[in-house]
Parts: C-alpha cells; sequence; structure tokens
C-alpha cells in the first residue's frame, strides 16, 4: 500500500484577520448573487461530504489527500458499489440531507463546479489549491474523458417567435396577464436575457424617455453573467415588446424597486421582487397553457428562441450578438449553425 499524500503545505503570506474580513466582503459585493449562491451551496455540499468521508472539518489550505479522494469519489457511479463502500457510505449520506439526487457518477459539469467553488476559497484565504497539485490535475483530466458524455441543452426546445405568439397568448388582461406578458417579451426580445437577469431588474434600470415620441425603451443591466458590473451596454426595446412593459409599469404602478414583483389573489403587485423561480414558474405555466407539452421549454429557451429566430429570420450573427450580450462567437454559432445545416440542400441528396 502507498503511502498517504501529505498535506499541501503552500508558501504563502498569511492574512491577518482583519484583511481576511475586508478580503471576503470585497469578493461578496464584487461576486454576482448567482455566483454567490452556488458558492453557499457547493461550500455546504464539500462541508458535508468531508464530515461524511472523513469525520472531520475543512481545512484550510485542504490536503491533497482529501481532494483526490473528493474527484475519485466523484468520477465514480456508486449504484453498483459494495454497501460498505466507503464512496457509496459517504454519498449515501448526501442522499439523506438532500444535498445528492442519487448514487450515480454525477455529470462532470457538477464537479467541476464544485472544484472550483473550492478553489475559489483557497483564493478568498490567499492560499493555492490541492486541486493545483500535478498530480490532481492529471486525475481530474482522466476522470473528466472517462465521464464524458453529450452536454445536456438548458431548454428542450427553443421558443421561436411561433411559439412565444402561441404562449404569449394565454396572457389575459389581469393584471397577472399583463405581467407575464411582459416578462415573456423583454426575456425574449431585449436579446433572449437570463432568468436572473429578467428577476434583477429594478424600474431605475428603465428608461422610457424615448418611449413617447419613438417608441423605444432603453434597459440598463447592471451586470450579466458575460459582462462585469457597471460595464454591462444598454439594450433597447422596441414595439410590441416596449408597449407590453411600458402598460405593466403604467398599470400595476412601478415608480421605483423591482421591476417585477409577484401578484396576490386580488391581482395587487407586492413590494418585493420576482424570484428567478418565479420566472421559471411563470414560463412553464404559459407553455403548457398554450397547449405544448409539459417540459417543452425552460426559461433558457426564451434565448435560445430569440438567437434560432435571428438565424431563420436571416440577421447577421455579429447583430443578434449585441442584445443577447454573448461573449463568445463559437457559443452563438451554435444556433445558426442548428437552421443553417436544415437548409443544406447537401442534405437532400437522396430525396
Amino acid at each position: 500500500m502507498s503511502a498517504p499524500l501529505t498535506p499541501y503545505q503552500p508558501n504563502v503570506p498569511t492574512l491577518s484577520e482583519a484583511n481576511q474580513t475586508a478580503l471576503t466582503d470585497l469578493y461578496v459585493r464584487g461576486t454576482p448573487p448567482n455566483t454567490l449562491r452556488a458558492y453557499e451551496r457547493d461550500l455546504i455540499y464539500i462541508t458535508a461530504w468531508i464530515d461524511a468521508a472523513f469525520q472531520t472539518t475543512l481545512t484550510w489550505p485542504e490536503r491533497e489527500n482529501i481532494a483526490l479522494r473528493f474527484i475519485l469519489d466523484h468520477s465514480r457511479d456508486l449504484r453498483g458499489a459494495d454497501t460498505l463502500d466507503p464512496a457509496r457510505k459517504a454519498a449515501e449520506n448526501l442522499i439523506s440531507l438532500g444535498l445528492r439526487k442519487s448514487l450515480a457518477c454525477p455529470a462532470p459539469s457538477t464537479l467541476d463546479r464544485r472544484i472550483a467553488s473550492w478553489r475559489a476559497f483557497h483564493r478568498m484565504k490567499n492560499l493555492a489549491s490541492p486541486f493545483d497539485a500535478p498530480l490532481l490535475r492529471q486525475t481530474r483530466a482522466k476522470a473528466r474523458r472517462a465521464a464524458a458524455r453529450p452536454k445536456a441543452t438548458k431548454s428542450a426546445n427553443p421558443i421561436t417567435r411561433e411559439v412565444l405568439e402561441a404562449v404569449l397568448g394565454t396572457c389575459d388582461h389581469s393584471l397577472r396577464g399583463i405581467r407575464d406578458r411582459a416578462v415573456l417579451m423583454l426575456g425574449w426580445a431585449s436579446g433572449g436575457r437570463r432568468r436572473s437577469e429578467i428577476a434583477g431588474l429594478m424600474r431605475a434600470d428603465v428608461d422610457l424617455k424615448d418611449y413617447d415620441s419613438d417608441g423605444l425603451i432603453w434597459l440598463n443591466l447592471v451586470a450579466t453573467k458575460t459582462t462585469e458590473t457597471g460595464k454591462t451596454p444598454k439594450l433597447i426595446l422596441k414595439g410590441r415588446a416596449a408597449k407590453a412593459l411600458a402598460v405593466w409599469i403604467e398599470i400595476a404602478g412601478i415608480e421605483d424597486g423591482p421591476l417585477f414583483r409577484p401578484i396576490t389573489q386580488n391581482d395587487d403587485p407586492l413590494e418585493r421582487k420576482l424570484s428567478s423561480d418565479g420566472i421559471y414558474q411563470i414560463v412553464q405555466k404559459r407553455v403548457t397553457q398554450a397547449g405544448f407539452p409539459k417540459g417543452f421549454a425552460t426559461p433558457h429557451g426564451l434565448r435560445s428562441g430569440f438567437l434560432t429566430q435571428a438565424a431563420l429570420d436571416g440577421a447577421p450573427i455579429q447583430a443578434a450578438m449585441r442584445l443577447s450580450l454573448h461573449r463568445s462567437l463559437a457559443q452563438a454559432q451554435k444556433y445558426y449553425d442548428d437552421v443553417d445545416i436544415t437548409e443544406n440542400p447537401a442534405a437532400d441528396l437522396l430525396g
């Protein structure tokens, strides 16, 4: 049996307690809310796994042998493992806590995200991560290849213009219907906004100065997944989408605070903002009411649908990306490629 790996002991300066507090505060203020929530979930998971696997707590910096075991345990399908297998026992403990869904091998992307969070925690403490050690880097690369699987789409189907029109047809003239129409049209027409971006909009982010004269509404997103705080370019709404948003603001009396809000059974808006899950529920409900099967599309279908429709209409990809704010041309190009291949004459050679 090989000797256990020694604890990871990088030669870095130690932060004072005051500097550590200030650094942590800076990370919190400078990190998007969704990322912070992911960090929190991952920290809870990692802490629970270490307790289940080793009956101990987190160590800073973490030991290489524990980091290595984390990779190995999360790169296996444990459904056929012996009931006394330590990895299986730890996984069952996490399942009982509601932190893990099954004994199946987690998706490589899930493991990558948790490792990225763990590394971020080390950076917050000015410590090098054990995951940077050569053995662990190689092990992670091998595990990723071994568990390779087709990347799952975020929405089963894109919400193209035709689908969106059917979904909008379910929105009546109640305040809830007016809100949902504005949510859907803004989410689609402004470039395919993520649900967190829609939920995070404030009334102050909406500029109506050109609405009466030109029918234009300007949107100022503070930050997105692909843009830094304060550096997101202004986006525009026009036509029906601009009208839907203007009507919601007027009818609901939104003068400040959150743009989109929950609505009571008496059809009155609340003061608090609509959550990202609320956006998800709106899309699911309206898509089902429009006659599409359950699970037909998720909120990301607004984003994929916008780009798919842009490709169908022959809009230049660069123009679509100015609204979608995709950072990667290759990522946006996938939606155009899916459309192009269906129109490719070479696909009809056999008749």
